[in-house]
């Protein structure tokens, strides 16, 4: 056992590594912010719904193209009748944190939130990567690709409900993985002091994993695809129980985790976020104005008749966004199937302009001024022989990391191949690309025999590549970073970061 002053010193280390790689999200999120000072595709709804449920109580209807007129700082021009929205409001409540504390009129106050859950997630991942890898330096790796990939600082610096969603998920893993170490601790101990039988102890209910439910709850509150997570989590956390039944030699190691902790488990992360989930429309409960929340009224005996009024139109309510989400196939320049997400075959153009006088303003001809939401080519297409990488060592080589690695990666992407004609997009992939990174540090570990400390050395050569490979990545960061953050440049410049034809 270390001593306590090396394990000081060690958690120490750890922090100041963590902090290092978030300053540098920092550096590449927060520098004009309020760039361009314009609602930035999907922007035109949640920044507005955010304004008006901040101080309605509900998201509210605005005139006809009101978009110039917020811009230009008329932000309360809404009117006073409840708009149909098909997400629910938490998202928007934690957006409206920038605007309370900036107002609508600026630009950066509609982003601050946003900008801050970027940074968070860095720092979330640095330490996640740390615990799961057991290593400073890759929890380093697994930060610096999500600091460093375009999708995530696109997210980071445009408010939409995505961006926000994905620190939550992801420090519910994070509270997953804390709960797995200490639960082993504590099996071992039970199981050292004898008389736990076959089976072995019952590990009842664990602080860690109800704050994974209640971070599970608040995700749901953002974006109904978080549902998948508490499934995909609640299989990884039950999993993780067999794995630490089975190491302290308990013979019936999966009935165990069945019987005993997959109650608890569910309890945990499915009771516990449909209770928060519930409690994230407060508002809606209480706010007679709120959308749908006269229908029952409106609609004796239809519905499920048997519920209160309130409850009838709160179902309803659901029901109709259910239909919305699940039929939604109208046509959108830049929908993507989700199969060319992690190549990033048709990435999104969040906003482009070609802004004059363009001599003055960039030096040539004819100037752009784009935020594209692509991903770092090279930490995507890496990462995608990664994932399949991890999916082999997962099946063949029984590789615990690797199947943590995957988890919440197969969690924000397999769901939408079950709606393959719905208008999708990909910056959804933003939720995945943590896992994403964890999966390619994971990937140039095991390339490095970094996994394994009895192996022998890796060759030379494979140090070299990783290194050029990473440097590859910065450069490639500095080359894009001007289309990912609305730099003006001149249209020549735009077009050589084009280099697939979907990408246009």
């Amino acid at each position: 056992m270390r001593p306590a002053s090396v394990l000081r010193e060690h958690r120490l280390r750890g922090w100041l590594v963590a902090a290092g790689v978030t300053a540098l999200a920092a550096a590449l999120r927060l520098p004009a912010l309020g760039r361009p000072h314009a609602l930035v595709f999907d922007e035109t709804y949640y920044v507005k719904d955010a304004w008006t449920l901040m101080h309605l109580g509900y998201e509210a209807q605005w005139p006809e193209d009101p978009n110039a007129a917020f811009e230009a700082g008329d932000v309360n021009s809404y009117l006073d009748k409840a708009s149909y929205v098909v997400h629910p409001q938490i998202g928007k409540w934690i957006l409206s944190g920038g605007l309370r504390l900036l107002g609508a009129e600026s630009s950066v106050g509609w982003r601050l939130s946003s900008v801050v859950a970027g940074i968070l997630a860095v720092l979330l991942l640095t330490r996640i990567a740390r615990r799961l890898f057991r290593s400073d330096a890759l929890g380093a790796a697994a930060g610096l690709i999500l600091a460093l990939d375009g999708l995530a600082i696109v997210h980071s610096r445009t408010a939409l409900l995505d961006g926000v969603l994905m620190p939550l998920l992801l420090a519910a893993f994070g509270a997953l993985l804390i709960d797995r170490d200490r639960t082993a601790e504590r099996l071992e101990r039970l199981v050292a002091a004898g008389g736990v039988g076959a089976l072995g102890p019952p590990l009842g209910f664990r602080g860690w994993r109800l704050l994974a439910g209640v971070l599970l709850g608040l995700a749901c509150g953002v974006k109904w695809s978080a549902i998948w997570y508490v499934a995909f989590f609640g299989l990884l956390t039950v999993g993780w129980d067999a794995v630490a039944r089975r190491r302290v030699g308990l013979r019936s190691w999966w009935q165990g985790a069945f019987l005993r902790d997959a109650g608890p488990a569910f309890v945990s992360l499915v009771g516990v976020s449909v209770v928060v989930y519930l409690a994230g429309w407060f508002s809606w409960f209480r706010t007679p104005g709120a959308y749908g929340k006269t229908w029952a009224v409106r609609h004796p005996g239809e519905g499920v008749t048997w519920l209160p009024d309130v409850l009838r139109s709160f179902v309803e309510y659901h029901r109709q966004m259910w239909e919305f989400h699940t039929h939604l196939t109208s046509e959108h320049t830049y929908a993507a199937k989700a199969v060319g997400w992690l190549i990033q075959w048709r990435p999104t153009s969040f906003y482009y302009e070609s802004p004059t006088p363009a001599q003055e303003l960039c030096g040539a001809d004819k100037c752009s001024q784009a935020i594209t939401s692509l991903g770092n080519p090279l930490i995507w297409w890496l990462g995608t022989i990664a994932v399949a990488a991890c999916v082999w060592w997962a099946i063949r080589r029984h590789d615990g990391i690797a199947v943590a690695a995957v988890s919440g990666l197969f969690a924000g992407w397999l769901p939408w191949f079950l709606y393959w004609d719905r208008t999708i997009f990909t910056f959804y992939a933003i939720v995945m690309l943590p896992w994403l990174a964890l999966s390619l540090t994971w990937a140039g570990a095991r390339f490095l025999r970094m996994h394994d400390p009895g192996a022998p050395p890796a060759p030379r050569w494979r140090l070299y590549a990783v290194i050029a490979a990473a440097v590859l990545i910065v450069v490639v960061t500095a080359f894009y970073y001007p289309i990912w953050t609305a730099m003006t440049v001149p249209f020549r410049f735009w077009q050589l970061h084009m280099w697939l034809p979907s990408w246009v």
